[in-house]
Parts: C-alpha cells; structure tokens; sequence
C-alpha cells in the first residue's frame, strides 16, 4: 500500500511538472510567432497622493492630473525602442481614459479565476487591429505600511511618532495580448528595483528626502518617476522574454 502511495504521489508530481513544462512552451512558441506589435499605456494621466502610518493622517487619498508630462507617450517611446530589435512596433490608437478606468488589477491572484478585463477593450478599443499582438501597460496596486493601498504613478508619506518618510512610485503591469484570439499570452507586475529601504513596495519605487508642495507641477517629482520607468522596463520586458534580459 505504502508503495502504490508513493508511485501515486510521484505521478501525479510528475504530472504537474509536464503541465508547466507544457504550458510554457506554448508561451514561448506563441511568443516567438509574434512579429508586429502595438503598445497601450495607460500609467500616466493622474498621480496619488497617499499618507500612511502611525498617526492615523491621511484616512483620505487625494489624486491629481498629471497629463502635461507626458508619461505615458514617454512609456511608449521607450517600450518602442526597447523591443524593435525584435518586433515590428505599429502606432496603434486607443482610448486611453478606457484602459485606464479599470483599477481592478486581474495580474493579482484573486483574479486569476475572472476574465482579464484588457481582452476586450483591446478588441474593441484598439485600431488597427490584425497585429500578431498588443502590449498593454497599466497601473498596478500595491499594499503601504499598515495597510493602504497605492496605485499607479505618485507620492507616499508615511509618518511614525518620530519622523517622516517620502517615497516615489511608479507601478504597473505589463500584458501581451494576441491579436487574433485576444488570449492573454503573457503578464507581469514590475518589480521593485531596490527593497532595502524602510518603506516598501511591490513594484518599482524609491525614496524621496523632502515633502514636495504642487507636486503635480513638480519637475523633480516628475523626473523621479520617469526613472523609476526608465530603468524598471528593460528588467520587466527581459523577464516577460520579449527582449535579452538586461
């Protein structure tokens, strides 16, 4: 009896094993199909403002528009020179009010049972159609402190009894829709670039030594995050293998 056990568990670890093995390179052969591409995003057009901490400040997160920078014409421009040594990247045009009305992050796990909400906006949405596939780049949440959540592009201030802390943030995720089937072939949240800090989060961020007033006009908030971008997109298209990992 202890045997059949064993032999069972081990086919069904066995199993399982061929199941990844399998559905990953129905990824890749799907991937490397892909020829002509087009980019969305829809990261850029409004910035948090979100406290945090032990003081109880904050119960309210504020927003503020930040289309005059131009972040997400500036994710485009860099996702487009990124992967052009290997796609052909097509201008594509689409509502970006659209991809960006949907705060319901379907990359996170309790997610994974619906339907991802970007298929059809990008059947629907989305002109030209017939590409191999679409790149579609939108914000991300992320849990600050004790509990708040922050989402996409902006400014967190967590206060303790003793002191105040700044952080920057740009978080977003990264789809690879196909434009036949409109599956979602591949997807990722970009990761932080450096968890050292006091402050944490899952995506890319960094940390800020001064309270910013008119942020939204502020040029140096502004260069802090299109660094955040700059630098945490390779590494997000690298692991998603749409380009050589950097």
């Amino acid at each position: 009896m202890r045997r059949i056990i064993i032999l069972w568990v081990g086919l069904a670890v066995a199993s399982v094993a061929l199941g990844a093995a399998a559905a990953f390179e129905t990824r890749a052969t799907r991937l490397q199909a892909i020829k002509t591409i087009g980019i969305v995003s829809a990261v850029g057009e409004e910035m948090s403002l979100t406290q945090a901490g032990l003081t109880g400040v904050g119960n309210t997160g504020q927003s503020a528009s930040i289309s005059a920078w131009g972040l997400d014409e500036l994710i485009i421009q860099q996702a487009t020179k990124l992967l052009s040594g290997r796609f052909r990247v097509q201008p594509v045009n689409y509502r970006r009010a659209a991809f960006a009305a949907i705060r319901d992050s379907a990359v996170a796990p309790v997610n994974l049972l619906r339907s991802d909400p970007f298929k059809e906006l990008v059947r629907s949405d989305v002109a030209p159609q017939g590409l191999d596939a679409y790149v579609v780049i939108t914000r991300a949440k992320s849990k600050l402190g004790n509990g708040r959540i922050v989402e996409g592009v902006g400014l967190a201030q967590y206060r303790t009894l003793l002191a105040d802390y700044g952080l920057v943030h740009a978080l977003y995720e990264v789809r690879v829709i196909e434009g036949k089937s409109f599956d979602v072939i591949e997807k990722r949240t970009a990761a932080p670039l450096d968890n050292t800090g006091i402050m944490r989060l899952a995506g890319p961020s960094g940390p800020l030594d001064e309270t910013f007033e008119g942020s939204a006009s502020n040029e140096r908030l502004r260069a802090a995050i299109a660094d955040l971008i700059a630098r945490s997109l390779p590494v997000t298209l690298g692991d998603m293998h749409l380009i050589d990992r950097q």
